[in-house]
């Protein structure tokens, strides 16, 4: 397993949060999602075949923007 955190720009309510988190849940080895949209985190423990790329780009798919 391996955390990855994530700057998302465009969190602005816990509606955010949620569709963040749901649409990351429907990635295959995604374990947990926490999304904090006063920081504009995103924290994901996921299996290690689950590549960062794809995390961001669901992220981008509903909208948001990730930061580097």
């Amino acid at each position: 397993m391996k955390e990855t955190i994530l700057k998302v720009e465009g969190m602005v309510c816990n509606g955010c949060e949620n569709r963040v988190q749901n649409a990351l849940k429907t990635i295959e080895g995604i374990e947990k999602v926490v999304a904090d949209h006063n920081s504009g985190t995103v924290t994901i423990t996921a299996k290690d075949s689950v590549d960062e790329k794809t995390m961001k780009e669901k992220i981008e798919d509903i909208g948001f923007t990730v930061k580097e």
